[in-house]
């Protein structure tokens, strides 16, 4: 383990210099460089292809990280030495890795593109539609709404990541969709994808009067990426017996200081509704067949996406930042 590989190139890597007060600054981070040994048996060495900024980072950074430890993150990978039957030079994985441009792994935590992945299809999906945000829409639709043909979703963030696949699906599913985001480049996006109802919250004089404007029946599901004021608007259109997918609260995650109420209690009772947090590794077992369903309905024209490319890998923080503020229409990544 001290004999150094002369031959890879020097690992960049980006670290959490200091942990984020507010909204996240450069110089809470850290580009280091390091070395790393020689493969053996059962090992790969791998070299980041495309890499993930996501909302999550941002809360998670404060419950799983120390000062000074690499920035979590998921990337697809190229095999570039291998010991390892199983990933052979050449072939392209996903991994947990976090921000860096090389990594050595025993292949326990790889995870191989599927096999059948269109050689005209981005790889950077993996990381978007087919990857974790199209896992999280399809579960959170399916498993935690169990939404039905004929229902009204709501879904903020909805030109996000996430958004743009609950959309889509509960097309699919024989829903009215309704969808607001932070632009009008945005809501004219939505509308292409077939959104039935799209606004930008930003200008409407009232979101209250927007929503009902919308779907003026209210709302069997929602799926919520925002949360704070935004939540507390929504709770009194929900239809009885109606279900919340919480997914995220990135209107939130940026305080300082914990907002306050209103309190959904009494909607709750009052209209039965279901509300349920959901992390996406809860189903595992499903994953792979999720996966072909999420590029057979892409393969099929059923299944829009779109990127938001950031070149190189010294822009990690900007890329992170960006998404976080709301540049990104669709999945952003980073294109090492």
């Amino acid at each position: 383990r001290l004999l150094f590989n002369a031959l890879s190139p020097p690992t960049q890597v980006w670290t959490l210099r200091k942990h984020f007060q507010g909204f996240p600054k450069n110089t809470d981070f850290e580009l280091k460089e390091e070395k790393l040994p020689e493969p053996q048996n059962g090992e790969v060495l791998l070299e980041a292809v495309f890499l993930s900024v996501d909302p999550y980072m941002r809360p998670y950074s404060r419950v799983q990280m120390k000062e000074g430890d690499v920035m979590i993150g998921q990337q697809v990978a190229r095999v570039i030495q291998s010991k390892n039957l199983k990933f052979p030079v050449g072939s392209h994985v996903t991994t947990h890795c976090g921000w860096r441009t090389h990594y050595l792994s025993n292949g326990s935590d790889l995870v191989l593109v599927l096999p059948e992945w269109p050689k005209n299809l981005p790889l950077s999906l993996a990381l978007g539609a087919i990857g974790m945000p199209g896992l999280t829409a399809l579960y959170g639709l399916e498993e935690v709404c169990q939404i039905k043909s004929g229902e009204t979703l709501l879904v903020n963030a909805a030109a996000g990541a996430v958004g743009i696949i609950v959309g889509q699906i509960a097309k699919l599913k024989g829903c009215k969709v309704v969808g607001c985001a932070g632009s009008e480049d945005k809501v004219a996006f939505l509308k292409q994808l077939g959104f039935d109802e799209a606004f930008n919250y930003k200008t409407v004089r009232s979101l209250e009067e927007a929503l009902k404007k919308a779907a003026p029946d209210g709302y069997d599901c929602y799926f919520e990426n925002v949360g704070g004021h935004f939540s507390s608007v929504v709770m009194p259109q929900m239809r009885e017996f109606g279900r919340i997918a919480v997914c995220g609260s990135i209107s939130m995650y940026n305080d300082t200081e914990p907002q306050k109420g209103p309190y959904v209690h009494p909607e709750m009772i009052f209209k039965q509704l279901r509300m349920e947090g959901f992390l996406v590794h809860r189903w595992p077992h499903k994953h792979p067949e999720s996966l072909k369903r999420l590029l057979a309905w892409q393969q099929q024209g059923k299944l829009q996406w779109r990127e938001h490319v950031t070149e190189g890998f010294v822009n990690m923080p900007a890329a992170f930042m960006g998404m976080l503020k709301g540049d990104n229409i669709g999945k952003a990544v980073v294109k090492a």
